[in-house]
């Protein structure tokens, strides 16, 4: 009987440099992260006006080591009513679904018998999906879990804003597909050689773009944490550290959805200069994605949910259908 291959890839690295890589990996972003809460708040202050943190460290850089001792300082509660170890568990499947979707974004091709990236599956897009997904039952658990009935409401919002804009974000991504000719993110950065995709590919990837901010649940489209009718949606029964766990997800899936975008749509690693910049190219591309994040929540209101739901369904999806048909014919055509 033949012994089937675990996956397809064109290049394996050995054990100890596939554990090197993934704690190579999980720092960078651990180190990102903290930044990122900075300039966001300096940012947002500069947007509107107003001065961002200024008083923890020179320049306010020490602001996230507060915020994170704060949160740590923090005595653990649990409702009565709540279901202990799902109450527990949920935070840890966000945290779990983010960081395992790190693995395949790729930072560079193979340099010095090294590829500059976790794993390349040849279902990379799927496999981006498949483990997404799984901050949905993160989401869904922690509200229900809680016990109180705000908490299972924004549950129910983040449950039906994820799967609306899963489908779309899904269809945005497959006329990239049909023209690289592979699931691979590392063939389909190759494939843009020539010109990057978000040139033929512009309305898929303003729905992704979009669809992106519903998934990860920033403004406008924050309606699962709408605190003006939900308090925190389905984080509201979470303090210290677990509430922190929801949030540091939340910025990860930030990263990860500028770095899915980047290496679909705008080259990956490609950029001038030698080799060894292309992991600095992918990570200014993902930067700059995730400036525009913040540029958004601090220029556009949150939207109603009925004005949520009305966009997924009779706006992008179709749009996004109307994508994947009219590249398919090209496809062929060409």
């Amino acid at each position: 009987m033949p012994i089937l291959p675990l996956a397809d890839t064109s290049f394996v690295d050995a054990t100890w440099i596939m554990v090197v890589k993934s704690l190579v990996i999980f720092l960078v972003i651990l180190m990102i992260v903290p930044i990122l809460l900075v300039a966001e708040r300096k940012l947002l202050g500069r947007f509107q006006q107003r001065y961002g943190p200024n008083r923890v460290g020179p320049y306010g850089l020490m602001q996230p080591l507060a915020d994170v001792g704060k949160l740590l300082s923090k005595q653990g509660f649990r409702p009565q009513g709540a279901v202990p170890f799902l109450y527990e568990i949920a935070p840890a499947l966000t945290i779990f679904s983010a960081v395992v979707t790190l693995a395949i974004l790729p930072f560079g091709d193979v340099q010095g018998k090294v590829g500059l990236y976790g794993i390349d599956v040849p279902i990379g897009i799927l496999y981006f999906f498949a483990f997404s997904s799984i901050a949905f039952y993160g989401l869904l658990l922690g509200g229900w879990a809680s016990g109180s009935k705000y908490s299972f409401l924004g549950s129910m919002r983040s449950a039906a804003q994820l799967i609306s804009y899963e489908i779309a974000m899904g269809l945005s991504l497959l006329g990239v597909v049909l023209m690289a000719g592979s699931l691979s993110l590392v063939e389909i950065v190759k494939a843009q050689g020539e010109i990057w995709f978000v040139v033929p590919q512009i309305v898929g990837f303003l729905i992704f773009m979009v669809a992106g901010f519903a998934e990860t649940n920033r403004p406008p489209f924050d309606l699962p944490e709408a605190d003006a009718e939900l308090v925190a949606g389905y984080g509201t029964e979470y303090g210290g550290m677990r509430f922190g766990s929801y949030m540091f997800a939340e910025y990860i899936e930030i990263l990860i959805v500028s770095g899915i975008a980047s290496t679909m749509f705008l080259g990956g690693w490609m950029g001038p200069g030698p080799d060894w910049l292309d992991p600095i190219w992918m990570l200014v591309k993902m930067l700059v994605l995730t400036c525009f994040f913040i540029w958004i929540r601090a220029t556009l209101p949150r939207f109603r949910y009925d004005q949520l739901m009305s966009f997924g369904w009779k706006i992008l999806l179709p749009l996004a259908t109307l994508n994947v048909l009219v590249t398919a014919v090209l496809v062929v055509v060409t």
